[in-house]
């Protein structure tokens, strides 16, 4: 005898396939699509031909590539030729290594010299480069002309590369191709993307094992109560069959396409416009996240750099009263000008007590000459580029430096009144307010290093001979350079707990003879063999002692909107906030205050640099002794303690409120990920929005993208990508939460479908002493679990406990999802329970009542099963959406339509009589009434904490 029709069996399982198979497909394409428009962008390539367009996919090793200024560098490339006028060209590598830094790049000599690019092609040469590998900071080659008499051999560094994934910053360039594809530095610190797999489904299919081994004890039980009488291996197999039920085959299919749903309303929320699901599998992950790890530039700030303060010792100007400063220079200019010429000098030194207005010009001033910055000019379609350079237009001038604090600072002295018009490497021209141009000398200038922490230079005023050394630096440094002051120490915390970048700014005047003497003995230390930098750095420091303290400047990385606000969320929904970045631990930790990822109340324990064991060991044990304490750690520092003490130091760091970790490899990143997810068991979210943070957005749970003005690489890589950082917090306390609710609901709801109806299998067996005979046949097994109940089920993924709004305002409300409670063993045994309870009050109805027909039964008990499940539908839900209330009204319509088709199965004269429906109503009563009580119960004395905020 078999078991029901075959269709039975492979058609829903072939359902499920196909949506799974047809969904995973569509994401695939669109990946493909995505990355084939980024392979696309358009180059000019330098040919024998002239210069001819080619799509980045085809740039291969060896050609000639131009590239613009503004657009990214497509392979890794040696650097050959500039248009600028000075012979090299900076490079914003932002979203290579994470440094806001501009980098300068030198183009190969000799081929700078020819008269132009297309020369290139006319002269024989080759480069030898080390093998690919995956340090950015470092490179080894030389470039040969052989075609010169005698040849000649240059040497390349890392000053004359160009790596893919950084953007040229001034002039158009020249390079010739040297890795591409798999060898670029790029994409060598990016890891293989792994599939991700969500806890939830992991945690589903634990349940559906539980569901197996239930099965199969069902089955034995029911051929032991037989005593394994004649063929019971047969039997085994013919129950397995008859309570396949138990495993919910089209659990698999209502949760893809419920994971659809939650990808399309988020696609479709207008607060958080231009938000992209890449990855639909894992929508659940993001209501359940413990560990944000985020980038800084660009993400969390903008790194465009503003000056906010000018300090002075007794008295303070904010972004509110610059117009004082500007006055004060304005006045200083316009009495000078009034002066006779011969007084003016003498007038101004003769007064001993300064007042305020020389005061503050003394500070612009050095601002204005203490730095590294070249005004450009470029033509703007109404001036050209000689002309707007002769007359110095201001629409047309551009300022470029390595730094962008220092961008800051010489727009804020154009502000004020004090303009920077000219500079090259000898001199530099400042315009007073009045349109006069004062002319310096560059006698000496003495760069920043991450050493010294500070930079001078020696300038003459080619108007009075005055010779005056100006230096500017970290507090730390310039504390023991300048006067003693009472001041300086306390302006500078306060500065800094305001997340301000803090410079020192000081001046020493000069005499001639102070000067001559100083010079003879610095080039007498540049030309020594031994110790060359240590005499060198001994010259400048009897220059750098009793300086005049002029001022404090400072200047603030602008953060992107609302991130303040949004963390504030983040850390209230009990997720810890780690931030990783490539960029310096001075900016990082500035970053950290500004954004309030370190409240004011918290301290900040900086992780001393730490080269060997022993320090380490030092170190940590100093660090475990503070308590509630965020920690600053540098990426070489957390290299040593994660070789030696890796369980202690993840031990401390995950008690810390907040984490951060400067100067920080791209692969660094990713480790930090994966010892966060080994060492904790939680999830982890990855926010960035460079190419350095591809590795970490790919080995996170769950990886956001946000689109960077340089680039999509972050946004590409990740699974979901967002257009702002402020974003993150609806994403995940609104669009993570109701995803990971519904879904435990839906997933708890079918798995309760199949064991209603599995239970009456099991009792109706019994009751006819252990036959393996199918209560329901053919379709009604089908249409059970599709058109009856697949609508009003599924309508669960439209279901929300609590507003949007209300889940925004409240985030202590995600933190309730951290436990893992809306699908555990205790609800899952719960919903076993009342499973068991409802199949076994509907059978055993359905056995009592029944008069004398078999078909009656099937009639009573599948009407009682469908309209239960409908009820049970009704009491799950919390907010009534429109459509749940169209799911239950059609599913009862399609069944009431098809009874008339179902006359081999059930008997359509006895539905319609009166004792049918009675007795259907007391079945369904009793099935369904205690269970609404106990919710009403429930609801009334051990309210859920969102039902406090809904009432």
């Amino acid at each position: 005898m078999r078991l029901g029709a075959l269709y039975t069996y492979w058609v829903p399982l072939g359902f499920v396939l196909a949506v799974t198979v047809i969904r995973e497909a569509a994401e695939e394409i669109r990946c493909y699509m995505r990355d084939k428009e980024v392979n696309s962008q358009i180059y000019s390539k330098l040919t024998g031909r002239g210069t001819v367009k080619v799509k980045s996919s085809n740039i291969q090793v060896g050609d000639l590539i131009i590239v613009e200024k503004n657009q990214r560098v497509p392979a890794d490339m040696i650097f050959l030729r500039t248009s600028e006028k000075n012979g090299s060209c900076f490079l914003r590598t932002d979203q290579l290594d994470g440094e806001t830094d501009w980098k300068l790049r030198l183009p190969v000599t000799c081929t700078q010299r020819l008269p132009t690019a297309s020369d290139l092609l006319q002269i024989r040469s080759y480069v030898y480069a080390e093998e690919p590998n995956i340090d950015i900071h470092n490179f080894v080659g030389t470039f040969t002309r052989e075609d010169s008499d005698p040849s000649v051999n240059e040497s390349l560094s890392i000053e004359n590369t160009l790596w893919a994934s950084t953007v040229i910053a001034s002039g158009t360039v020249v390079g010739v191709v040297l890795y591409t594809g798999r060898e670029l530095r790029s994409v060598m610190n990016t890891s293989n993307p792994r599939s991700k797999i969500g806890l939830f489904d992991l945690e589903v299919n634990c349940l559906t094992k539980i569901l197996f081994g239930a099965l199969v004890v069902v089955s034995l039980v029911m051929v032991a109560l037989q005593h394994f009488a004649g063929r019971w291996y047969l039997q085994i197999i013919r129950f397995l069959l008859l309570f396949s039920n138990i495993i919910p085959i089209s659990l698999r299919v209502n949760l893809d396409m419920g994971k659809i749903v939650y990808s399309w309303v988020i696609r479709r929320d207008s607060k958080i416009p231009g938000t992209v699901v890449r990855s639909s599998t894992i929508p659940e992950q993001l209501g359940r996240i413990s560990y944000l790890l985020t980038d800084k530039t660009g993400t969390l700030t903008q790194n465009e750099m503003v000056f906010k303060r000018l300090h002075l010792g007794t008295v303070a100007y904010g972004l509110d009263s610059m117009d004082e400063v500007q006055s004060h220079i304005f006045s200083i200019y316009t009495q000078q000008s009034q002066e006779p010429p011969a007084v003016k000098g003498l007038a101004l030194a003769t007064k001993v007590r300064k007042t305020m207005s020389s005061r503050v010009h003394e500070a612009v001033k050095a601002i204005a000459l203490c730095h590294n910055v070249t005004p450009v000019y470029e033509s703007n379609g109404v001036t050209d580029q000689a002309e707007a350079e002769r007359h110095y237009e201001d629409s047309c001038r551009v300022y470029q430096a390595s730094s962008p604090d220092e961008v800051a600072l010489v727009q804020w002295t154009e502000s004020v009144g004090l303009t920077l018009v000219g500079r090259d490497q000898s001199s530099m021209q400042l315009r007073t307010p009045g349109g006069h141009i004062l002319n310096f000398t560059i006698l000496q200038i003495f760069p920043f290093t991450y050493e010294s922490k500070r930079m001078g230079i020696i300038v003459r005023d080619e108007s009075t001979g005055e010779i005056t050394f100006y230096m500017k630096g970290a507090d730390v440094v310039m504390a023991g350079i300048v006067q003693y002051n009472d001041w300086l120490e306390e302006e500078c915390g306060n500065m800094a707990r305001e997340g301000l970048r803090v410079l020192v700014v000081a001046k020493k005047s000069l005499t001639e003879e102070q000067y001559q003497d100083f010079e003879a003995r610095y080039v007498q230390a540049k030309l020594s063999v031994h110790d060359r930098s240590l005499k060198v750095a001994t010259v400048i420091e009897s220059l750098e002692m009793e300086m005049e303290l002029l001022c404090l400047t400072g200047v603030e990385d602008q953060l992107q909107a609302d991130v303040r606000p949004t963390l504030e969320t983040l850390r209230n929904a009990g997720i810890k906030v780690w931030m990783l970045t490539g960029d310096k631990l001075e900016t990082a930790t500035c970053t950290a205050k500004n954004a309030h990822l370190v409240t004011r109340t918290q301290d900040i324990h900086i992780f001393r640099l730490v080269t060997n064991r022993g320090e380490a060991h030092l170190e940590l044990n100093a660090f475990r002794r503070k308590h509630d304490c965020a920690l600053v750690i540098s990426g070489d520092s957390l290299e040593v303690c994660l070789k030696y003490y890796e369980y202690e130091f993840m031990e401390l760091a995950c008690q810390c409120p907040a984490v951060v970790c400067c100067r920080c490899a791209p692969t660094q990143k990713a480790q930090i990920v994966r010892l966060l997810q080994e060492r904790t068991g939680k999830l982890t979210c990855a926010v960035g929005d460079g190419g350095n943070d591809v590795s970490m957005i790919q080995e996170a749970d769950c990886g956001v993208g946000v689109e960077g003005k340089e680039g999509k690489q972050a946004s590409l890589a990740a699974d979901f990508s967002i257009t702002q950082f402020k974003h993150l917090g609806r994403l995940l306390m609104v669009h993570g939460r109701n995803s990971y609710k519904r879904s435990a609901a839906l997933s708890q709801f079918v798995i309760h479908r199949s064991l209603c109806i599995s239970t009456m299998q099991a009792v109706f067996s019994s009751v006819f002493y252990f036959a393996s005979v199918p209560l329901y046949q053919g379709f009604l097994i089908i249409g059970y679990s599709t058109i009856y109940t697949m609508f009003p089920v599924f309508s669960l993924v439209l279901d929300k406990d609590v507003k949007s709004e209300v889940a925004m305002l409240y985030p202590e409300l995600y933190k309730d999802l951290l436990k893992g409670r809306p699908l555990s063993y205790k609800t899952f045994l719960i919903w076993v329970l009342i499973s068991i309870y409802q199949g076994s009050i509907i059978m055993y109805g359905a056995l009592l009542l029944f008069e004398s027909e078999f078909v009656h039964i099937v009639a009573i008990s599948f009407t009682s099963l469908i309209l239960t499940e409908l009820l049970m539908v009704a009491l799950t839900i919390q907010t009534w959406h429109w459509l749940m209330i169209v799911a239950e009204l059609l599913s009862l319509s399609c069944y009431i339509a098809s009874l008339v088709f179902l006359h081999e199965f059930i008997d359509v004269y006895f539905i319609a009589t009166l004792s049918f429906l009675w007795k259907v109503t007391v079945i369904t009563l009793v099935s369904c009434l205690p269970l609404y009580v106990l919710k009403y119960l429930r609801r009334r004395f051990s309210p859920p904490s969102y039902s406090k905020l809904t009432s």
